[in-house]
């Protein structure tokens, strides 16, 4: 008995000490001396976890949300051929070509990365949308960092106000079962204020560079020197389709992962395309990181670990929506914002308003990637992609900014959702 309770203590140990290191790896997004990414990671914790009996192999095929998967793989085959039609390098110089000051630029720039962000996933807009914005700041002797900071808070923010705009309002979507349109209802308000606010801020923080306003003067936004990209039509038409089909399922409450699957096989009916050229624009790393993740928030779920956290939260939450909020933004900014909303998940049932839970869950959850430079993927895009073109964007830079935004919109967000 006692060299059996010695192995049942053993493999707890094992296991929770799994749990802790691919959370912490997750979080900060990397191990020390190992060339492993947040994919490799939760995949690589969730196999070990299946290993040391932590979860079955029943209860983890169990664990995975497979709506979740199939909605991120359509939403990357629907915006691989847009970007392959040259949709983004079209949409992207009409918005600059119009801008003609310094706040018009920032206005459309945050406008456009916000719209678009609803749409075809936050990350995918600032990778697009990045060297844009940084050859027009440069050509027209601007200073690039405000509005590419910008950039990155209306990604993020403008990716709340759908269930497609980010990777945890997908998995939020599957969990609630809120429709499209009920979701974007609820919450495009308070990405619409959250927008004004970023503004705002970003005006007040870098005066100098708005004080003027002066007339911006360039002639060529093309990476390549050539002012004339390649759009490729039928492509084009075919995606706005497809995406047409999409929106209008949408409306009339069709699964969300069911309409994106269906525009994506319309996109993967073709003659033209090399379906090999689409897939290699897919993002397998995030089907991988979802995949590992489920398991391992699955295995979370059955240790004493959690059902103290469970117990220790709920009075600190309280049922209400401020400290909901509140605990989100902490944890978010803590494990990384995905990790954070599969562990909430199961609280939703002890919240007399699973809708409204869900509904702050995702606001708060999305807001809070704004917070510093390395609280969201998008965030870190812009950074590295901006570098390409010998542009710094500091994290006390961006916190200046990133800080004050965070606070303020998640406030309005959590008030207008409790009053509305």
């Amino acid at each position: 008995m006692f060299t059996s309770a010695f192995g049942q203590f053993g493999k707890t140990i094992m296991v929770d000490g799994v749990i802790l290191l691919a959370l912490i790896g997750i979080a900060i997004g990397r191990l020390p001396r190992l060339r492993m990414n947040r994919a490799t990671i939760a995949f690589a914790g969730a196999a070990f976890l299946i290993a040391l009996g932590g979860i079955s192999a029943e209860e983890a095929a169990a664990a995975i949300d497979l709506s979740t998967l199939i909605l991120i793989l359509s939403m990357m085959i629907i915006t691989a051929n847009l970007k392959f039609s040259g949709f983004f390098d079209l949409a992207g110089n009409l918005v600059l070509r119009a801008a003609d000051r310094p706040r018009k630029l920032l206005t459309l720039v945050m406008a456009s990365s916000a719209v678009l962000s609803a749409l075809f996933l936050n990350d995918t807009i600032c990778i697009m949308m990045t060297p844009l914005v940084a050859v027009l700041c440069q050509r027209s002797k601007r200073d690039p960092v405000p509005y590419l900071i910008a950039l990155a808070l209306s990604a993020n923010i403008g990716s709340a106000a759908t269930i497609i705009g980010n990777p945890q309002n997908m998995l939020i979507g599957a969990s609630s079962g809120i429709p499209f349109m009920r979701f974007l209802s609820r919450l495009a308000i308070p990405s619409v204020a959250g927008l004004v606010v970023a503004y705002l801020l970003t005006v007040l923080v870098f005066r100098k560079e708005f004080a003027d306003n002066e007339k911006i003067t360039i002639t060529d936004l093309a990476l390549d020197g050539n002012a004339e990209r390649k759009i490729y039509k039928p492509l084009l038409y075919k995606s706005l389709f497809a995406i047409l089909v999409m929106t209008v399922a949408f409306i009339l409450d069709a699964p969300v992962y069911a309409a994106a699957m269906a525009a994506a096989a319309i996109l993967l009916t073709t003659r033209r395309i090399n379906p090999e050229r689409v897939f290699a624009e897919l993002d397998w790393t995030i089907i991988a990181f979802f995949g590992g993740l489920f398991i391992i928030t699955a295995a979370v779920a059955k240790t004493d670990a959690f059902s103290w956290f469970v117990a220790r939260a709920l009075p600190l939450v309280g049922q209400s929506m401020a400290g909901l909020s509140a605990f989100t933004l902490v944890l978010s900014n803590l494990i990384s914002n995905v990790p954070a909303v599969m562990l909430m998940r199961p609280l939703a049932q002890y919240f007399p308003n699973q809708e409204q839970f869900f509904l702050v869950l995702a606001m708060a959850s999305t807001y809070a990637g704004n917070l510093t430079l390395l609280g969201s993927v998008a965030n870190l895009i812009v950074a590295e992609s901006a570098k390409r073109f010998g542009i710094h964007i500091s994290f006390g830079t961006y916190l200046k900014v990133g800080l004050p935004t965070t606070l303020v919109t998640i406030m309005l967000g959590t008030l207008y959702l409790i009053c509305t």
